[in-house]
């Protein structure tokens, strides 16, 4: 077996080895084969690392909102400084091409912009002689040390959904990344401190569900972000509700895109492939599931089939590819369970992904594309994460917001139509947090903020944005008179005004 450098911790301003013993292998996707190891940190590492950020945070909550604008504008020009590299740690680790880790990339940084105006987001609000010589001001108040823990799909992305505005509102916080790719979120952490965030104001701790349980359940974390499948998002969200901490845990999708006759075939089959196949459909936005309405079923499922056939499947780093592997061996074994049996229940499959054959012993699996799935189904039930796209056909548009309204998720859908009435119609109606109205993945931008319905979520705020501002404050309301100590009297009754 090759030795590898261990991927360690990132703390208190330096990269720290681990201390535990215990590593958890890194693999490139792409080859099958080992490419690191990494630290896989205990329970009194994990609390080191809030010591240290604890520390940081007594000073950084104080620090004015122009130092900490400054230090969020050098990061942002560091993460696009350096935007290639990034993504080439993201393709290296998990697969996707590099031009999507480059998409990856610019997502982020909007959430690095977004925290550059923090300025504008901490204003507060103030009433003047709200009574008699009283005014009141609500202004917003750090947290303290707050934690991510994010997914390995979007290993650069969904950290810079967190902790942009994090410390920008004067928090420390402590990210503990997926174990599968954590490179990428090491390379970062030095950027975090290249940009002059103070040392221990942002810490990286990897690990596994050892970290996991340590941050849950930590008395000097105030707060856990968290962005994964549904059962764990359900984990998160009670046992750190439990130790008292602020939560918010984006679980899992069924994302559905409705196709009604009207639409461009063409466009819709365009939309259809992009959102189903990018990122060998390893994204909780991505379409797993095409409802195609009445007469628009037959030249929408020949219209993807062509365009499925035309994809080229390799190696993220080759510029030619189109789409890379999955993540993992036992993930792409998993998506070919699927493929097994929706074709077992009676779908009829058009395209087989394990009929395409690729050299050598990476993690890939062509496109598969069943028609005919309907909801009883496991494949339709259940979220594949796999470059998987099943086609379900329903008689009317009203049969297809029935299929929402009965499905547990609720991330995100799209309607394709040139029919505004059946639009709007679909905008009200959609029981789901994300609507996209001819676009297939309407993740919003860094200035909205991103959150589904159902089990798609657990937490009273959704993420980034505005809300993310408001998730990692508290507010506070201060009342003041400055009176004549000649009026002064005794008054055992209720204040008012």
């Amino acid at each position: 077996m090759r030795d590898f450098t261990e991927i360690g911790h990132f703390v208190g301003g330096r990269t720290v080895a681990g201390t535990s013993g215990n590593t958890s292998p890194v693999y490139n996707p792409a080859t099958g084969q080992q490419t690191g190891a990494v630290a896989l940190a205990s329970v009194e590492e994990l609390d080191a690392a809030v010591a240290v950020a604890n520390a940081a945070f007594q000073e950084w909550r104080s620090s004015s909102v122009a130092k900490r604008t400054e230090a969020m504008f050098n990061l942002r020009n560091l993460v696009k400084q350096n935007a290639s590299e990034l993504a080439a740690k993201i393709t290296a680790e998990h697969g996707k091409v590099h031009s999507d880790a480059m998409g990856e990339v610019a997502r982020g940084l909007e959430n690095i912009e977004f925290a550059c105006n923090i300025g504008e987001m901490l204003k507060g609000s103030h009433s003047n002689q709200v009574s008699t010589g009283v005014d009141v001001t609500t202004i917003r108040r750090p947290l303290g040390v707050v934690a991510g823990i994010t997914p390995f799909n979007f290993p650069a992305m969904v950290p810079l959904w967190m902790i942009p505005n994090a410390l920008g509102c004067g928090n420390a916080f402590i990210l503990k990344p997926s174990e599968k790719d954590p490179t990428s979120a090491m390379f970062l952490a030095e950027l975090i401190h290249e940009a002059g965030f103070p040392d221990g104001v942002f810490n990286l701790v990897n690990g596994d569900k050892t970290a996991v349980d340590a941050i849950l359940r930590h008395p000097d974390i105030k707060a856990v972000s968290f962005v994964g499948s549904t059962p764990i998002a359900q984990y998160i969200h009670r046992t750190a509700s439990e130790h008292g901490k602020r939560v918010q845990a984006l679980g899992g999708a069924k994302n559905h895109m409705l196709v009604l006759p009207d639409a461009d075939i063409g466009l819709a089959a365009d939309a259809a492939v992009s959102a189903a196949f990018g990122s060998a459909g390893e994204r909780c936005m991505a379409i797993s599931v095409v409802v195609a309405v009445g007469d628009a079923a037959d030249p929408l499922v020949d219209a993807i089939a062509e365009r499925t056939r035309a994809l080229t499947i390799g190696d993220g780093m080759d510029p030619t590819s189109e789409m890379g592997p999955l993540v993992t061996r036992e993930a792409r074994d998993r998506v070919e369970s699927y493929i097994a049996a929706g074709a077992d229940a009676g779908a009829t499959v058009v395209l087989d992904g394990r009929d395409t054959g690729f050299d050598g012993d990476g993690y890939f699996l062509g496109c598969t594309l069943l028609d005919g799935v309907t909801p009883d189904m496991t494949v339709y039930q259940d979220e594949v994460f796999g470059p998987l796209l099943g086609v379900v056909r329903v008689p009317t548009f009203d049969d297809a917001i029935k299929l929402l309204e009965d499905n547990p998720y609720g991330n995100g859908t799209a309607l394709f139509t040139r029919d505004g009435g059946a639009a709007r119609q679909f905008t009200e109606e959609a029981p789901v947090g994300m609507v996209g109205v001819n676009v297939p993945i309407p993740v919003p931008v860094a200035y909205h903020s991103f959150g589904g319905w159902k089990d798609s979520i657990f937490s009273d705020t959704a993420m980034y944005g505005p809300e993310g501002v408001r998730f990692y404050t508290k507010p506070q309301a201060i009342t003041t008179r400055w009176p004549d100590p000649a009026s002064s009297s005794v008054d055992l009754g209720f204040p008012t005004n």
